[in-house]
């Protein structure tokens, strides 16, 4: 090992470490709930145009107290809101599995049948057929 490197170890303690990773973890879980703040602002429909241009220019210019101030203002909306979402999420997607998994109806695929024959994508005899297999 390099003489520098042994050196460096040890002017570097083991508290120091771990006091730099706490510093390191706490600057993250800032930026996380720095761009959290930042995503609920955009996201919220009850909130104008005017207001979310505010409250983002409060927020990015005056970052600690625009984002201390948003939580003791708007922060227990932001979990109703983001449970709002989750449900109409949620909604939106038993919705599709629903409407996708139901099998269509006899008289509908006899209409997507009777139209595929109109216009001339089958011929008579392959409706009747597909109209048989239908209807049985």
């Amino acid at each position: 090992m390099d003489i520098a490197v042994q050196n460096l170890a040890a002017d570097y303690p083991l508290l120091n470490v771990f006091w730099t990773m706490c510093w390191f973890f706490l600057w993250i879980l800032w930026f996380m709930l720095l761009f959290r703040i930042i995503a609920d602002i955009f996201r919220d429909d009850g909130l104008g145009g005017w207001g979310k241009a505010g409250w983002l220019i409060f927020v990015i210019f005056l970052p600690f107290l625009g984002v201390f101030v948003y939580l003791i203002a708007r922060g227990s909306g932001m979990g109703q809101r983001e449970l709002a979402r989750a449900h109409k999420s949620e909604e939106q997607f038993r919705s599709y599995v629903r409407q996708t998994a139901e099998p269509p109806s006899a008289a509908a695929e006899l209409g997507r049948l009777a139209e595929l024959r109109a216009q001339g994508h089958i011929t008579d005899e392959e409706y009747e057929k597909a109209k048989a297999k239908v209807l049985a």
